[in-house]
């Protein structure tokens, strides 16, 4: 069982930085960490689970246009590990931010999932940034 396991998040003014970290465990030989689909996509009560950034096993990086030129995600595949720096952070960032497995899948499919296919979730890390 794929276990997805976030850290890092906080509380920070606006204009500040964070790194979100997601540590991931229990991917089966035949469809490693290295051949998923990874990404960060974050949630709240007005505007539900949102996609923000996606990165497939060629590295190739897709982005929401609310965090395009802020946020810069990057993987570890020697150490199955899904970083999102967040730079120049907004109040409308504040959000429940969570680490996604989408799945052995590249192209559309990982710039544009669909989230009721993801495949596995972490369990949530909470960012919060005042004005």
């Amino acid at each position: 069982q794929v276990r997805l396991t976030e850290s890092g998040g906080g509380s920070v003014q606006a204009g500040g930085s964070l790194r979100l970290s997601c540590a991931s465990f229990g991917f089966v030989p035949g469809y490693p960490f290295e051949d998923h689909c990874m990404g960060w996509f974050r949630e709240t009560p007005e505007r539900g689970r949102e996609q923000l950034a996606t990165i497939d096993k060629t590295y190739t990086r897709y982005y929401a246009d609310s965090v395009k030129g802020r946020f810069t995600l990057s993987r570890d595949n020697n150490k199955n590990t899904l970083d999102l720096q967040m730079n120049n952070l907004e109040p409308d960032d504040t959000a429940t931010y969570y680490c996604a497995a989408v799945g052995v899948v590249s192209g559309d499919y990982c710039a544009r999932p669909p989230i009721i296919l993801v495949n596995y979730w972490g369990q949530g890390t909470q960012v919060t940034v005042s004005s």
